[in-house]
């Protein structure tokens, strides 16, 4: 059993019995890649997402793949439903990279956190013309040791990049002054307003359900704010997001929505 056992987390107590020494997200674990002086390799994902379990099974439970991790990484996992603030830096890390983003995420960070490669499944050996796991560890792990002012420099755009990106987050810019939190507040809402879809939700498809983004919104009292939500909820509702036990709600006035009225206020 690795750290995982003791995990908040189901998802996170999912991968304890790996043969991959797996960290959970803290300083913790990246005191330890510095310690080391090793990169660190990601692993993000949720407990619904199936290729997320194909690559539990195929590499994460594999000894040769968690041989090379544990000789040369310090490996963390996390859930994206339990952290989406750690999911949404390196989810816009992946798709600067990549051009696409998904889950798993499987990213590679220099111990201080930044990243400089990223993507998503790999297999655990090369397949259908896309790298395998156990070439691109050893191909990450020979540059580390032989390149390393190439991964720093890849590093250093990358952290460039997702600041354009995500201009709301701060994790990869450590203050020494307080936060102005209301500031941030305010960024985030307009953020997410100007991520909000007509047609409920936020960004692009393929859309995941955002219980964070709903909940920071509805600490808003404006008018914008309030009805993003309920078009959202309005929209999941229904679409089938409801609860397939009990049913949506058989109330007259909330029957449309499943439960969740447009014209009411969180």
């Amino acid at each position: 059993m690795n750290r995982l056992r003791h995990a908040s987390s189901a998802y996170l107590r999912q991968h304890a019995d790996n043969p991959v020494d797996w960290w959970p997200w803290g300083n913790d674990a990246l005191a330890r890649a510095a310690e080391l002086d090793r990169p660190i390799f990601l692993s993000i994902g949720y407990a619904a997402c199936h290729w997320c379990h194909v690559m539990a099974h195929e590499s994460f439970q594999d000894r040769e793949v968690a041989a090379i991790l544990n000789d040369n990484f310090v490996s963390i996992k996390v859930d994206r439903e339990e952290r989406p603030d750690i999911d949404t830096i390196y989810m816009a890390a992946t798709q600067l990279v990549t051009g696409q983003g998904g889950w798993p995420m499987s990213v590679f960070l220099l111990p201080d956190g930044r990243p400089f490669l990223a993507g998503t499944y790999y297999p655990p050996v090369d397949r259908g013309g896309q790298i395998g796991m156990t070439r691109l560890l050893s191909a990450v792990r020979d540059a580390w040791h032989t390149q390393r002012d190439l991964v720093t420099g890849q590093a250093d755009q990358l952290q460039a990049a997702i600041r354009r990106e995500v201009t709301y987050v701060d994790h990869l810019a450590p203050r020494d002054d307080a936060p102005d939190l209301d500031r941030w507040r305010r960024r985030l809402r307009d953020d997410l307003l100007a991520r909000s879809d007509e047609g409920g939700g936020f960004g692009s498809a393929p859309k995941f359900p955002r219980p964070s983004y709903v909940d920071a919104l509805c600490k808003e009292l404006d008018d914008a704010s309030q009805s993003a939500v309920a078009r959202t909820l309005d929209v999941m509702s229904r679409s089938g997001l409801y609860d397939h036990i009990e049913g949506p709600s058989r109330d007259t006035a909330s029957t449309r929505t499943g439960g969740f009225p447009t014209s009411k206020r969180c």
